[in-house]
This record gives structure tokens, C-alpha cells and sequence, in this order.
């Protein structure tokens, strides 16, 4: 009891005095991976577009990026639910360009790198649900990712997770 009325009376003192750490919001990390989709739901047979926005928040250029997607734990759990990525394009000032290195393989490869500070790359992967699939589950996935950086430094991420897409009886 000693040890924690010491403790308190302590941070009770450096408190009234401004000393304690001050709670704050999280700054970015040197990179930021992002995903959205075009649709909250689709049927069996429908398409979602799924993004994933790379930001790079370091002063230095982005030179590779190594990405995983997985389904996640739930989707797994649901072997009816039938799905594959069946295309890729990556936004670029001239438009979208093919890309390869969809489902979970490589994605990174796909961003263009290198990446200049301060700029974002969006690669989009087409999700095509079978004719045949089940309904009334969800589709989600999750992702890992590691860059590294022209100062030779490097981060990594994750998992980060997708917004899940509904597939409805039609």
C-alpha cells in the first residue's frame, strides 16, 4: 500500500507541476498503408474494387515495398464463400496501368516505387466473387508490409485490415 501511495502522491506532484508526460496523438509512421472499397456489399457472381493507398511520411524516397494480403480468420471460416483477385491496376497521373503480383504474393512491386516523400501510390485489386459462391457471410482481408528507404532505414507494418465486403443472396 506504501508503494502506491508513494507512486501516486508522485505523479499527483509532478502533475500539478507539468512534468508528467502529456497523453498526445499518434504521429504517422514513416509510412502509412491504407485500404478502401467501392462497395460495402456486392452478390454472387459481383465485383468490389479494393484499395490500398501506400503514403510515404518519411523525408526520404520509398525504394521497395514487400506487402502480404490474407484472408482473414472469419472469412476462412466460411469455405462457401467463393473469391479471387482477378485484376490489378495501379493509379498514376497518366491513368491506370496494369500491374501484377495479385492475391497473396508480392504486392508491393505493384506501387512503382520508388515513392518521394509526402506522396501516396493507390494500387487497386479487383475482387471477383464466384457465380456459385455462398451468401450472407463476409469477405474481409488483412495485410503485413515492410518498406525500406534510400537512407538504408527501414519500417514495417500491420496487419491492417480491409473493410469487409458483404455478399448478399440476391
Amino acid at each position: 500500500m506504501r508503494r502506491i501511495g508513494l507512486a501516486g502522491v508522485l505523479a499527483l506532484v509532478l502533475a500539478l507541476f507539468g512534468l508528467a508526460p502529456s497523453a498526445s496523438a499518434a504521429e504517422a509512421g514513416p509510412t502509412d498503408l491504407t485500404f478502401t472499397t467501392d462497395s460495402a456489399t456486392t452478390t454472387p457472381g459481383g465485383t468490389v474494387n479494393l484499395s490500398m493507398t501506400l503514403t510515404n511520411n518519411n523525408t526520404y524516397d520509398v525504394w521497395f515495398i514487400y506487402q502480404t494480403i490474407e484472408p482473414t480468420w472469419l472469412t476462412t471460416q466460411r469455405p462457401d464463400l467463393k473469391y479471387s483477385f482477378t485484376g490489378c491496376s495501379l493509379a498514376t497521373a497518366a491513368g491506370s496501368v496494369p500491374c501484377s503480383g495479385t492475391g497473396p504474393a508480392n504486392l508491393g512491386t505493384n506501387y512503382g516505387a520508388t515513392i518521394p516523400p509526402g506522396q501516396s501510390r493507390t494500387v487497386t485489386l479487383t475482387l471477383q466473387v464466384a457465380a456459385d459462391s455462398g451468401c450472407n457471410g463476409n469477405i474481409g482481408f488483412y495485410s503485413y508490409f515492410y518498406a525500406e528507404f534510400s537512407d538504408s532505414t527501414s519500417t514495417s507494418g500491420g496487419p491492417v485490415y480491409t473493410p469487409e465486403t458483404r455478399v448478399l443472396c440476391a
